[in-house]
């Protein structure tokens, strides 16, 4: 029996959030809100997100021992996370700078911290955590080293997720064990480069071209498309007004792994997915804004198939 439905390895950040009307141009300076500090981070985001859905979560990440680090560790505990594999010091905390427009888009600078002192050999100590998990969800706010080396201390049966964000080169073995590699449209096409294609449907064929089990390309308003060896489908987004969409992808990212690991096909659990993450937009921040199973809308139309 596994202890985890997931287990995120990833990021934990401080996320220090503005509100502008407009973004600045180069060398441009506008006023903003007031400053707000929020616990975020694409793996921090991805395990609360999970947990408030009710998922049995754990993450393994590096913090520093400093206010920002209380902050986070407080706010895993709080939304139920096993912060077990939680470690403390080498760095400062990871810091996210956000702006947020009126329309709810948002611009992210990302300074690592100790999100970058996570390494492989962390992983390697960790493998009675990764045992223990039936999904293994992670992204690229972390060392690419330390991913593959998670991807080779998977067991047999584990599941794994990988958002590349920010998107980089990945290497065979990691593309390999993806199922699904969850990307969206920016993410598609830096990964695919020249040549991408001008549809969801042409990237989801690239991406599948270059080794991963499954392929989640995340469309925003419009919802998803998931994309395997047997099926193209679109899986349709509940129609909500967007406040912020900080986060709203690792709250997709978080449902959609929980939700494979509990059996449900690709498309099946995408549908799930968008409804969390188009909750998510309705509310200000990245992990304040998560909803609860009983908060989600009702189930959008039926997927259609491409």
């Amino acid at each position: 029996m596994n202890d985890y439905d997931l287990l995120v390895v990833g990021s934990a950040n401080a996320d220090l959030v503005v509100g502008v009307e407009r973004r600045p141009a180069p060398g441009e300076t506008v006023l903003g809100s007031d400053l707000a500090v929020h616990p975020g981070g694409k793996g921090g985001n991805q395990a609360v997100a999970a947990a408030r859905l009710g998922a049995r979560t754990a993450l393994l990440a590096r913090v520093g021992d400093d206010a920002h680090g209380v902050l986070l560790l407080d706010a895993q505990r709080a939304a139920g996370v096993d912060t077990v594999g939680v470690l403390v010091g080498g760095a400062p905390t990871g810091v996210a700078l956000i702006t947020v427009d009126p329309s709810g888009d948002n611009s992210i600078v990302v300074s690592p911290g100790a999100n970058a002192r996570l390494t492989p050999e962390d992983i390697r100590a960790a493998g009675s955590l990764l045992a223990a998990a039936r999904v293994v969800s992670t992204q690229l706010e972390i060392p690419l080293d330390t991913v593959a080396e998670l991807v080779r201390g998977l067991r047999p049966g584990t599941r794994f997720v990988l958002n590349p964000s920010p998107p980089a080169p990945l290497p065979a073995e990691v593309l390999a064990a993806c199922d699904p590699l969850v990307v969206n449209e920016h993410e598609a096409r830096v990964i695919l480069g020249d040549g991408a294609g001008e549809t969801p449907e042409d990237w989801a064929r690239g991406l599948l071209a270059l080794g991963p089990r499954s392929v989640v390309i995340t469309l925003g308003a419009e919802g998803a498309l998931t994309a395997d060896t047997h099926d193209v489908v679109r899986v349709p987004s509940p129609k909500v007004d967007a406040v912020d969409t900080t986060g709203a992808g690792d709250a997709f990212t978080a449902a959609l792994g929980w939700r494979l690991g509990l059996g449900e096909n690709l498309a099946t659990a995408a549908a799930y997915a968008v409804r969390v993450g188009a909750a998510a937009v309705t509310r200000k921040g990245a992990q304040d804004s998560y909803p609860t199973e009983s908060e989600l809308a009702p189930a959008a139309s039926q997927v259609t198939a491409s």
